[in-house]
């Protein structure tokens, strides 16, 4: 495997203002925002979105985490136990009720997580909104999702792989793709 680098921390930290800014612009200063992060790195990335809208509008919004693993279409007995997922935290400490909800992750590929991200909110209420905020969007949709706010479009193959490394999470800030080496 090949690594590239497709965004280093600067250029990521700038990604995020920029996310910030999309956001602010689209749901404006809105007291029923409600950033929502999908276990594991959406979670500090929603939590970065949040402190940048904070100071842009002087009203930071509430952060929620979810974990979409029981709603996850690729898991059940068929699987061996050791590729089962990892159950982690869910907590929404707010009411998602009528409220406009940003959820986040890092990369959007399938689509597969974001449904499972829907699917998990749902069983929390009824939002007036729901905006996918994602870092990288890679392609190769299985459902009909697109995200709202895009940090960056990184064209990849199948056989590739994007990995978003967050300091909070891996010690360690950027984007890369892993693409096969023809021998």
């Amino acid at each position: 495997m090949h690594r590239i680098q497709v965004l280093d921390a600067r250029e990521l930290a700038r990604v995020f203002e920029r996310l910030a800014a999309e956001i602010v612009e689209q749901v404006g200063d809105d007291e029923k925002l409600y950033m929502v992060g999908v276990q594991t790195r959406g979670v500090p990335i929603a939590r970065r979105l949040a402190e940048l809208i904070g100071v842009s509008t002087g009203q930071k919004p509430p952060v929620g985490a979810i974990d979409i693993s029981l709603y996850r279409d690729d898991i059940g007995p068929w699987r061996p136990a050791h590729q089962q997922p990892v159950i982690r935290d869910t907590r929404l400490d707010e009411s998602i009720e009528g409220r406009i909800v940003c959820l986040v992750d890092d990369v959007l590929y399938t689509g597969r997580t974001v449904r499972a991200a829907l699917d998990t909110l749902m069983d929390f209420g009824r939002p007036r909104a729901i905006r996918l905020a994602v870092l990288v969007d890679r392609g190769h949709r299985e459902l009909p999702i697109a995200a709202d706010f895009v940090g960056r479009t990184v064209p990849t193959a199948r056989a590739e792989d994007v990995q978003v490394r967050i300091k909070e999470v891996d010690g360690e800030e950027g984007v890369w793709l892993f693409k096969e080496v023809a021998s």
